[in-house]
């Protein structure tokens, strides 16, 4: 559970215990003006809370006693010289060793600094020259009772200590980190925050009785010359770039910042690309698109003069004879061979529908019965449909990086914690002044910082601690799931909480240290104590309070407070609780515990009343249940909305002469029939896939229906408003007539159909599940669509108009309206002679095109511009209800949070630590590389602002040596057992782990390495020994093939605070660029293993790292698919289809315009969007592009005005009407990704795609359509020849 804080750190704060003990080692005395002579010489009183006094003693020094020898060649080997006569006896150098065993866990990391301080403590306790430097103030009477004589303690001294010496102690020690909690070591030895401590204030404050562990004040003065008849002790001192010793080097880069030289700096911001002062892309579409209109009117004028001299009437097509025109002559000479093929390819798709279509009309009922049937198989799959409703399933790919990895981090240490949160404030409580006694500033402490305020959230996290849930008849409480690092041996769930500095008690929050008058210390003080030693066990105030969790590790203050103001945590306006507990890789059964608990711990929350208390609130299952939530609750919106669609066609079908024939020309039945045909093209696509076992998503269904609806509709108004328009020839039966309009549309619908199931099979193609798997399901709805309307629908045609003739009642079939019918009247919609008579004539008017093409060149040209401004992400609160309690929770997490989520740095499995090299390259400490993992993360964190990597690694490996130490009493085994000894168990067979040897001083290497790992991983920290690393790192480092080898292990820091989209897809990459660089570095790109980040959303914002190129792609390969689809279906119309993808382009370049307009980010869903407005386009275009192909008229302007009379109305009515009905009822949703993603993105489609269709590609049509095909004019004249259709081919 290293994954938390660095949970388990009781380390740093017992620094700051230790080292103010060393410092206290109780030493003082009278300064004597000669050398050689003492102030003290053993211990003699007790102080009130139990510590020992010095004895004064004004004598030369004595000589040790042999049994003390190792003592001060271990601690002060500087002393040990001559007769070692010293001014301390056995009994002071054991205190100084007790007191000095903490601070050496931490600062021996850098071996200058620890010297430094030793020095410091050796001279001031054992210095046979005391009396130069150390000079008694107060004495108290003391009676030994053992030795029945009276004698003098010591109750204050000064000591005279040197500038230099200070400076140069402070700089050797200043950088030195402590690995496990991702702090400077100061920051728990100087009574202060890092940045406020300097050389005079940490002496000052270790050797202060007001630390709580010097038994009595020490004084220093401090000074470089003699004062006061005092010399100023003032050794020489090393420099953290120093060496201490032939065989010990500097100090590393990461303790010492001389030797890594200047801080690394973070490279300069891009540059924005701008033109005269403006964005480039501004000024290069504006220039471009002031070319354009220049070059296009100049050739508009050129042609109208032109025309002016060479013919009468100014009002001639201006394509008519001139120069430019590619139509003059057209049916002169004979057709190519690729006119020749594409007249036969027409032909041959002419004659197959009308063959087919008069089969339907004849046989309805065994095709309407084989549909069904077709239908039910296809159908009954939806007995195994699957849901996918895990965001991880729906977002990223199994083959990305990012899932490879989180598979990798899950199974060698664990799936990632669930997370339950709460953001508490107190809106109506007022800040209040702290006044430290008896001197210090007035300390301002933020409103939910009142001891009120905090024992009510300490009745609320009882609270929940105390929820119980039922899971199968067991019940199921916090304890039972949360994350207890020292379990078995201490069972205490985690608790990320201020109120774990008070042991989440309320009698620790209330106890206070006063005379009655006074308050010296009390829960401010404490607080103020802990954010700065959060891993401390001793406070060092009055109170003497732990710090330390009850789980074990620290609580990191930028984890559990919110809305501070620098490391100001006084200041704090937010307190922040988290649970997290334990997550389950393959256990359903005990992850469905997990849940009922979260479930009970939602209903809790959100029911608990406290008027003094805000509360936003999260738990890890939260975002799915609000998103399914979301679903079921937009389910009566999306029915509206298809109904509003399913009522329109319904009604507009039909055509109504009167209102006694009201039931009998209405096509209801037709229509719902038309309708439910496009459902089950869809039911039939959901079953066929869910029998291969494909899962569904939440796209699939809410999108798919809506595309099916948009070309299935299109092509039913096609079909019937064709047949409305038709008249029956001359002895031809309803068979012929339906089979005849079938040869003439249904290669219309088959180029666009077949165009739209190209392009979505090639959209699998995509590495995005979303994408993708809409492609899937949309592709087979499309084609079965298209199927069952050239089949089904046309056999359910023929019976409707059977029964219109019949004059039977629209539903009522049985019921006769009146007399029946030869043949169903001709009739028009109301559309058809408005686009016949009065839009097509006028959009095509001379002086109506250029405008026309003047104002959509400059929205292509408008949204090119901003394409490269649309924001990549989706913003969490988009995908909540309006009404969700995740909303509040993300602002406030927004607003008060002050730490990013954690990240690991992984080292896979394969790296060999047990040798010299294989350990620089990671640790972070002495004599590792300047480039090794551990200083690499480091100096990431010294330029977090643009890496945004927070703090420095917790690093087990560095921990480990310092723990394995022989100077340190961590590693200790029981000489006749040789097992583990805890440093907190005082028992004569412990010894240490390896000599006190310079051999024994080094690192372990080889077995040795193997040998004491499992020892420290099993270890709890204690007072004795902070180091061990059972709580931080027990999940960091994997031990495999029975412990004799370390398999994966990681390094954890956080990120900086993330607030946006950007900001977590920045953190990605640059944590991304920060591991390729250490795997480079590392030399180990060769191997089989690599160093990755891994952190918690990794997996959802991958996609984002490619989106734009996927974008690309999927919409790129639409476009060359519709292109080639379209190509061959026309009849081999290069031309045509050029035309086609550029319109089809146009439009998804303007869905780009809008977007950033309408706020709408590039992710999943809006790209699913766009590869679905690729699709709805083609129906928009290919239709009046067929009709314009096979026109016959002599000029492209009035070929486009015919195209656009005979299918405009059809693709208006059809598309545009449908789903605009359908679309503003999406805009009521409460969903927010509905009303962004959905109602926006798709009235934007379908307004593109209209004003695309309906009136920009007629105008190019008419400018630079394809010429006439001969082959194709010739084969209608030969076929029509003579008969009535002939005169119908020019209305």
């Amino acid at each position: 559970m290293g994954r938390l804080a660095g949970l388990g750190r009781s380390d740093c704060g017992r620094l700051c215990g230790l080292s103010l003990a060393v410092v206290c080692l109780l030493v003082l005395l009278p300064g004597r003006a000669f050398s050689d002579s003492c102030v003290w010489y053993g211990q003699c009183g007790i102080t009130s809370d139990g510590k020992r006094y010095n004895c004064e003693y004004d004598g030369p020094p004595l000589p040790l006693p042999k049994d003390g020898y190792d003592l001060v060649q271990e601690l002060c080997p500087g002393l040990f010289f001559e007769n070692v006569s010293l001014c301390c006896d056995v009994q002071q150098l054991q205190t100084l060793k007790a007191n000095l065993e903490l601070p050496l866990q931490f600062l021996s990391r850098c071996p200058s600094c620890f010297y430094n301080l030793i020095n410091l403590f050796c001279e001031l306790s054992c210095s046979p020259h005391q009396s130069e430097f150390l000079n008694v103030t107060q004495r108290i009477p003391y009676y030994d009772l053992v030795k029945k004589e009276n004698r003098t303690s010591i109750a204050e001294l000064q000591y005279y200590i040197g500038e230099t010496f200070a400076n140069d102690m402070y700089n050797a020690c200043k950088d030195v980190e402590a690995p496990s909690s991702n702090v400077k070591a100061l920051g728990l030895l100087c009574g202060k925050d890092v940045k406020d401590c300097n050389a005079t204030n940490w002496i000052q404050y270790m050797l202060s009785k007001d630390n709580g562990q010097t038994p009595f004040n020490m004084i220093p003065v401090f000074s470089d010359v003699s004062i006061h008849g005092m010399t100023p002790m003032n050794n020489a001192t090393k420099g953290c770039n120093e060496s201490m010793d032939d065989f010990t080097g500097p100090c590393s880069c990461q303790d010492c910042s001389l030797v890594c030289g200047p801080k690394p700096q973070p490279p300069p911001p891009p540059t924005p690309w701008l033109l005269f002062g403006f964005d480039a892309m501004y000024v290069i579409m504006w220039l471009s698109y002031m070319g354009f209109l220049l070059i296009f009117f100049a050739a508009i004028f050129g042609i109208w003069c032109y025309r002016k001299r060479h013919f009468v009437s100014e009002y001639a097509p201006i394509d008519s004879n001139i120069a430019y025109s590619v139509n003059s002559h057209q049916n002169t000479g004979d057709a190519s061979r690729c006119e020749k093929l594409g007249e036969r390819f027409e032909n041959a798709l002419r004659v197959t529908f009308t063959s087919w279509g008069a089969f339907c009309v004849r046989n309805p009922r065994p095709v309407i019965v084989f549909s069904l049937v077709i239908i039910a198989m296809c159908s009954s799959g939806l007995t195994f449909v699957k849901v996918t409703t895990n965001p991880i399933d729906l977002w990223s790919s199994p083959n990305s990086q990012a899932r490879k990895e989180k598979e990798y981090f899950d199974t060698h240490f664990g799936p990632f914690f669930r997370t339950e949160q709460l953001i508490i404030q107190a809106p109506h409580t007022k800040p209040e002044i702290y006044s430290p006694y008896p001197s210090g500033a007035d300390v301002p402490f933020g409103p939910p910082l009142t001891k009120e305020i905090l024992h009510q959230v300490l009745d609320l996290q009882d609270a929940i601690e105390n929820i119980t849930a039922y899971y199968n008849n067991n019940t199921v409480m916090l304890k039972d799931i949360c994350l207890a690092p020292l379990s078995p041996y201490n069972n205490n769930c985690t608790i990320l909480s201020i109120l774990n500095y008070f042991q989440n008690s309320h009698s620790v929050l209330d106890h206070e240290d006063s005379d009655g008058f006074f308050i010296h210390a009390d829960y401010h003080s404490h607080f103020l104590y802990c954010v700065q030693a959060p891993a401390s066990l001793n406070d060092t105030t009055s109170l003497h309070d732990p710090c330390l969790g009850t789980f074990g590790g620290p609580v990191f203050p930028w984890l559990v407070l919110g809305g501070y103001d620098g490391d100001n945590y006084n200041n704090a306006t937010a307190l922040v609780i988290t649970f997290p507990v334990k997550n389950y890789y393959n256990d359903s059964s005990k992850l469905m515990k997990t849940l009922a608990w979260e479930s009970a711990f939602l209903d809790f929350v959100k029911n608990y009343d406290n008027p003094n208390l805000t509360i936003s609130f999260s738990a890890e299952r939260s975002i799915e249940d609000e998103i399914n939530r979301e679903s079921n609750g937009d389910v009566s919106t999306v029915l509206i909305s298809y109904a509003v669609m399913f009522v329109y066609i319904s009604i507009a079908l039909g055509r109504i002469k009167s209102a006694r024939r009201f039931l009998v020309d209405s096509k209801i039945s037709l229509g719902i029939a038309g309708v439910l045909i496009v459902l089950s093209s869809v039911a039939c696509s959901l079953g066929i896939f869910s029998y291969f076992g494909v899962s569904l998503t939440l796209i699939v269904i809410e999108v798919i229906p809506f595309l099916v609806l948009a070309v299935g509709v299109d092509n039913i108004f096609i079909i019937v408003q064709t047949f409305q328009r038709d008249e029956r020839l001359q002895g031809e039966t309803l068979d012929k007539q339906i089979g005849r309009i079938l040869g003439d549309v249904a290669p219309s619908m088959f180029l666009s159909s077949f165009s739209e199931t190209v392009a979505f099979f090639l959209g699998v193609l995509s590495p995005m599940p979303a994408v993708r798997t809409f492609s899937l399901f949309a592709a087979v709805a499309v084609f079965i669509d298209f199927l069952l309307q050239v089949t089904c629908f046309v056999s359910l045609l023929g019976l409707d108009v059977k029964r219109q003739e019949k004059n039977q009642l629209d539903i009522l079939c049985c019921i006769k309206g009146g007399e029946e019918l030869s043949t169903v009247q001709h009739s028009e919609s109301v559309l058809f002679p408005f686009f016949k008579n009065i839009y097509s004539p006028f959009l095509l008017k001379d002086w109506v095109r250029p405008i026309v093409i003047s104002i959509f060149v400059g929205i292509l040209s408008f949204s090119i511009s901003v394409v490269n401004k649309i924001e990549i992400g989706l913003d969490q609160r988009l995908s909540m209800p309006d009404d969700s309690y995740m909303i509040d929770y993300f602002n406030s997490l927004s607003k008060y949070l002050h730490a990013g989520p954690p990240v690991y740095f992984v080292l896979e499995e394969g790296h060999n630590y047990t040798t010299l090299d294989g350990q620089n390259m990671v640790c972070g400490g002495l004599g590792c590389n300047n480039n090794s993992l551990v200083q690499q993360v480091f100096d990431a964190a010294e330029i977090s602002s643009y890496t945004k990597i927070g703090y420095a690694p917790s690093s087990w490996i560095d921990d480990y040596f310092d723990w394995v130490k022989p100077q340190s009493s961590c590693c200790r085994v029981y000489n006749t057992t040789e097992k583990f000894c805890n440093a907190s168990v005082v028992n004569p067979f412990c010894v240490r782990c390896r000599p006190l040897t310079h051999e024994g001083k080094q690192r372990p290497q080889g077995d040795d390495f193997m040998k004491f790992l499992p020892m420290f991983l099993s270890d709890n920290p204690n007072p004795k020994c902070g180091k061990g690393g059972h709580a931080a790192y027990s999940s960091a480092v994997e031990l495999i093939h029975n412990s004799s080898e370390v398999g994966a292990t990681y390094f954890m820091t956080y990120h900086t605070v993330l607030k946006t989209s950007a900001d977590f897809i920045d953190a990605m990459k640059k944590a991304r660029m920060i591991a390729a660089n250490i795997t480079e570095t590392m030399g180990i790109q060769e191997k089989s293993y690599r160093v990755f980040p891994y952190s918690v959303f990794y997996v959802f914002y991958e996609q984002y790292l490619s989106i734009v190129f996927d974008t690309i792609f999927n919409l790129g390969i639409s476009l060359g698919s519709i292109f080639l689809v379209t190509m061959v279906l026309l009849g081999f119309e290069v031309w045509a289809a050029i035309v086609v993808s550029l319109t089809i382009s146009m439009i998804l370049i303007n869905m780009f315009g809008v977007m950033w307009l309408w706020g709408i980010s590039l992710n999943a869903v809006s790209l699913v969007n766009l590869v679905m407005s690729c699709g709805i386009s083609v129906e928009f275009c290919s239709h009046v592009t067929r009709a314009f192909t096979v026109s016959t008229k002599p000029s492209r302007a009035e070929r486009a005005e015919e195209a656009l009379s005979h299918m405009g109305s059809s693709v208006f009515s059809g598309i545009t009407l449908t789903k605009f009905g359908g679309i503003v009822v999406l805009a009521f949703s409460k969903s927010q990704i509905f009303q962004i993603f959905y109602f926006r993105m798709y009235l934007a489609m379908v307004l593109l795609g209209a004003t695309h269709g309906l009136i920009f590609l007629p105008v190019l049509l008419s400018y630079m359509g394809p010429s006439v095909n001969k082959a194709k004019t010739r084969a209608i004249q030969e076929r029509n020849k003579g008969s009535e259709r002939e005169k119908l081919l020019f209305f």
